[in-house]
């Protein structure tokens, strides 16, 4: 999946190098937005660290044969957030996703939208057998998305993730391609 268009304003495509700047400013424009959930913030200082973690989802294509395994989402023609299997463990044919999206673009439905399309990615394309979505308890907007998606709440990770000065619980939600597929 090179690039999937979900409607005709919204889409999921590969990132290119040629997307730094607008991923920079996106993410500085939401950065005290999304601060709250998102750990790694204070490590986006310049365009060139968004070039960077570009190239580093780039070169993600070998570990998975060649499908991308991030992607941009593009909303009536910008950059608006991201969506994208973080980890793909290929001994059980598990991924697990991780999304933001800028403040701008929230409460339009377009992460379900996305959400939606890299499941269906997942199962169908990179042919998993399980998806997770891992999620800060207390965050409770995307806490909402796995559970109208048909995820099953399975358990919590006890102080799962550093947030700049303190730990979060995550809660780990999961679909199986059988339940998927009814």
């Amino acid at each position: 999946m090179l690039r999937y268009d979900i409607s005709e304003e919204l889409s999921l495509r590969m990132f290119t190098v040629d997307d730094a700047d607008a991923l920079f400013e996106l993410t500085m424009a939401s950065k005290p937005y999304l601060r709250e959930w998102l750990g790694w913030l204070d490590y986006i200082e310049t365009v060139d660290d968004s070039k960077r973690n570009i190239e580093g989802r780039i070169n993600g294509l070998i570990e998975t044969g060649g499908y991308p395994k991030s992607f941009a989402i593009v909303y009536k023609g910008e950059l608006a957030g991201t969506v994208g299997y973080n980890e793909i463990d290929r001994g059980v044919q598990c991924g697990t996703i991780g999304y933001w999206l800028g403040e701008a673009f929230q409460g339009k439905g377009i992460m379900s939208q996305a959400l939606e399309a890299l499941i269906e990615y997942g199962f169908r394309e990179l042919k998993l057998n399980k998806i997770e979505i891992r999620v800060a308890t207390g965050n409770v907007k995307s806490r909402a998305l796995p559970e109208r998606l048909g995820f099953k709440e399975e358990g919590v990770l006890r102080e799962a993730e550093w947030l700049y000065d303190h730990y979060v619980d995550h809660i780990v939600y999961g679909l199986l391609r059988n339940e998927w597929a009814q």
